[in-house]
């Protein structure tokens, strides 16, 4: 291929990928805070792997979607997918890495199945290649000071959220106290900064999707 250094290995030219993209600003802003987009990653790393012949061949290995009902009758779809990329030198096909990777979506409607696709190839891309990006990371929730990392703290909307979903959930008080008191030190929701709340949220989002699942298996 023109361009290629045709003794260059797989290993040699996934190093050659990962020099050439040593950080990424953050493009797209949601919920009030920047992210950097699957687009980004994606279009940022495409141009360095076509130049060195770099194939990534993504196949699903696994999925499994569960359906509950929320509390105004509708319904929210948690799929999660089990994934295997896998690198091939296009100038020498018998050289390849498989990679295994996980991703997960939340959506109302049929759009969880590819927002875990997007999930999983985007975070692939940026833990295989180490890398780094700006602060407002949606699964940070951090600002910097300086030199010093400041927690912004729990907002009042997370705070909300995470009181209906232990009504909804049907969570034992109790246990839920002891489980976070261990996790984050601290028994009150309140004391949780933004990071920690997201991670909360999170846990009981997929609690309240399985329980669902679980009821109408029971049903």
């Amino acid at each position: 291929m023109e361009g290629t250094d045709n003794n260059m290995n797989i290993y040699q030219k996934l190093i050659e990928v990962r020099k050439a993209v040593p950080y990424l600003k953050k493009d797209e802003k949601g919920y009030q805070f920047k992210f950097v987009s699957s687009s980004q990653v994606l279009g940022t790393l495409k141009a360095k792997m076509d130049s060195l012949g770099l194939l990534l061949v993504p196949q699903l290995v696994n999925k499994t979607v569960s359906d509950h009902t929320t509390k105004d009758g509708g319904h929210n779809y948690f799929t999660e997918i089990e994934m295997e990329y896998t690198w091939i030198n296009a100038e020498n096909p018998q050289e390849t890495i498989i990679c295994k990777w996980y991703g997960q979506g939340l959506d109302s409607g049929e759009k969880g199945v590819g927002k875990a696709y997007t999930y999983s190839e985007k975070y692939f891309l940026l833990k295989f290649f180490n890398i780094p990006t700006d602060k407002d990371d949606p699964d940070a929730f951090q600002s910097k000071v300086g030199s010093k990392v400041v927690s912004e703290p729990i907002t009042k909307e997370q705070l909300a959220t995470i009181e209906n979903l232990l009504k909804e959930t049907d969570s034992n008080s109790d246990n839920f106290m002891i489980w976070l008191t261990n996790k984050y030190k601290t028994p009150e929701i309140k004391n949780l900064d933004t990071n920690q709340a997201q991670a909360v949220i999170t846990t009981l989002e997929v609690k309240k999707a399985k329980n669902g699942n679980e009821g109408k298996k029971d049903a």
